[in-house]
This record gives structure tokens, C-alpha cells and sequence, in this order.
């Protein structure tokens, strides 16, 4: 059988049922699609010039960007350890990315709704 990576994931426990290491992929794949979206979102903000202020623009891209970016690499991590903790019949590992990813969100719209409101009155 050929090596598989990453070797700190496949080279502990036991080989878990296949159904469970697919679901787990098939979560990671559902947070890349969300990494997907916030960048997604990004490319529309600055290609639509909402809001009109240029510098606030640029800061909301950069924040949807890195948390795009963010996104992607903690869904890594997140897939490696449930992954782990399967193969080890360990617990499985808190749902911190998601409390991360909907703080972001939430600090990000707020701020976007406050901006636009502010916009529109002026």
C-alpha cells in the first residue's frame, strides 16, 4: 500500500468506516465552498464599487479575502482532526471554525449595513 499524506493524520489508529472519512470530506468540501463565497463576495464588492467610498471598500475586500483564506486553511486543520480523533476513538474536536467564521460574518455585515446607512443619508 502506498504512503498517504498527511502522515500525522493517516499513521495513527485504526482505519475508521469508509462512510465517516467521506462525510468529513465531504464537510471539508462544503467549508471550501464557504471560503469560495466570501471570496466570491470580495470580487463583487470591489467590481460593483459598493459602497462608494473607496477606502472602505478596499478594507472590506481585504477582510473577506483573509477570511477566505482563513476559511480554507482552518477547514484543513478541522478535516485533519476529525479525521485523527476518528481513527484514534478520540472525541470528536469543538466547532470552533464555525464560531469564528459566523463572528466574522456578523462584524462584517454589521459594519457594511453601517456604512450603507450612512451613505444613503448622506
Amino acid at each position: 500500500m502506498h504512503e498517504r499524506h498527511p502522515t500525522w493524520v493517516y499513521d495513527v489508529g485504526q482505519e475508521p468506516d469508509p462512510r465517516f472519512s467521506l462525510a468529513n470530506e465531504r464537510t471539508f468540501l462544503a467549508w471550501i465552498r464557504t471560503s469560495l463565497a466570501l471570496l466570491a463576495g470580495a470580487v463583487a464588492l470591489h467590481s460593483l464599487g459598493v459602497p462608494d467610498s473607496s477606502w472602505l471598500r478596499s478594507v472590506l475586500v481585504v477582510v473577506l479575502v483573509l477570511f477566505g483564506g482563513l476559511t480554507t486553511a482552518l477547514a484543513f486543520v478541522r478535516w485533519a482532526k476529525v479525521e485523527r480523533a476518528m481513527r484514534t476513538h478520540q472525541p470528536l474536536p469543538s466547532f470552533s471554525l464555525g464560531m469564528v467564521l459566523t463572528g466574522a460574518i456578523v462584524v462584517v455585515s454589521v459594519f457594511l449595513a453601517v456604512v450603507l446607512a450612512v451613505s444613503d443619508l448622506s
